[in-house]
């Protein structure tokens, strides 16, 4: 098989360990440099791991391309071109699982931070000022906690939530049942009733024609309660300007974003120099052994594709797009 690597930020020596560490060199051809590959080269890929916008364009566009399959490395996939894709047969797969533990953990460290006031302390600490914060300290025991998708991340979220004795409620598509969830509701359901008492809301949704937009003005006059928006999903299923004026109006309490709309958030946008907001770079998905837990699925993945066609784990619906 031949296979293009377009993973941008990773050296070739860590490439070409973690080739060596699955042993997936015996009979398969990587390549590592799609943007300098001739037109001929480049449709002989049997196989895509990553993403370049340019060369992947290039690729989908090429009347006889052998390509036959796409890994993401990541777990959302909406920058995909699904309907060429669809449309060219090629299947999609992504590395969803593998973010759950180090998001679900960014979610509670943005909770804590938040209600403990470690947020305020650690800009006091710049300024050398010993300072209590203007808000009231308060616990996370006890708080509820909405978490808006119920998958791999969503439900370690609840894990975690519920070790702090967080009462947590899912909020999927359908309402279906989910083992992490002592309770769920379907998206339809969303109501005042259901937020009204509600501390924490968590975006962990994917991003679809049916979530972009979704936490808008209308969705956030439903929260009475003032509570802690965190938003780790994707950045546009959230309205900047509508969560901006949410927290200017005191809708919300605060928000603990780790995506934005666009990325990266302009540096004059409200947000930066609202005192109860706390901003990472969509980072909280990164952590040391990400490379390896990646090429994982990729290998058990490839193990399955070069014998039957078809992948063992994390294939995307080209149609809902998750």
């Amino acid at each position: 098989m031949n296979i293009l690597l377009l993973t941008s930020g990773i050296t070739l020596d860590q490439l070409s360990h973690v080739i060596k560490t699955f042993d997936l060199s015996a009979d398969n051809q990587f390549y590592f440099n799609g943007r300098s590959m001739d037109d001929r080269n480049l449709a002989e890929m049997d196989i895509v791991f990553g993403w370049d916008a340019k060369v992947m364009s290039k690729l989908l566009n090429m009347k006889h391309a052998r390509l036959k399959w796409v890994q993401a490395y990541s777990a959302g996939v909406d920058y995909y071109p699904l309907t060429q894709l669809a449309n060219r047969k090629i299947l999609l797969s992504n590395v969803s699982g593998i973010h759950a533990e180090p998001i679900a953990e960014n979610v509670l460290g943005m909770i804590l931070s938040f209600y403990r006031g470690l947020h305020t302390a650690a800009a006091n600490q710049v300024q050398q000022q010993w300072q209590a914060p203007n808000t009231p300290l308060t616990l996370a025991s006890g708080k509820q906690m909405v978490i808006f998708g119920t998958g791999h991340i969503g439900s370690r979220i609840a894990e975690l939530a519920q070790a702090f004795k967080i009462q947590v409620i899912g909020v999927n598509r359908s309402g279906h049942p989910v083992k992490a969830f002592p309770q769920t509701t379907a998206m339809t359901q969303v109501d005042s009733d259901l937020l009204k008492k509600t501390d924490i809301i968590v975006n962990a949704l994917p991003l679809t024609p049916d979530t972009k937009g979704f936490y808008n003005r209308d969705f956030f006059k439903l929260a009475a309660n003032r509570p802690l928006f965190v938003s780790i999903g994707r950045g546009p299923s959230t309205v900047t300007n509508d969560l901006v004026e949410a927290l200017q109006a005191g809708q919300l309490g605060g928000a603990a974003l780790d995506v934005t709309d666009p990325e990266p958030l302009p540096a004059d946008n409200p947000l930066w120099t609202m005192p109860n907001v706390i901003i990472t770079p969509h980072i909280s998905g990164l952590y040391q052994n990400y490379l390896h837990d990646a090429f994982a699925i990729f290998a058990e993945n490839l193990h399955q594709f070069k014998t039957t066609g078809t992948l063992a784990k994390n294939e995307i619906n080209l149609k809902t797009g998750y």
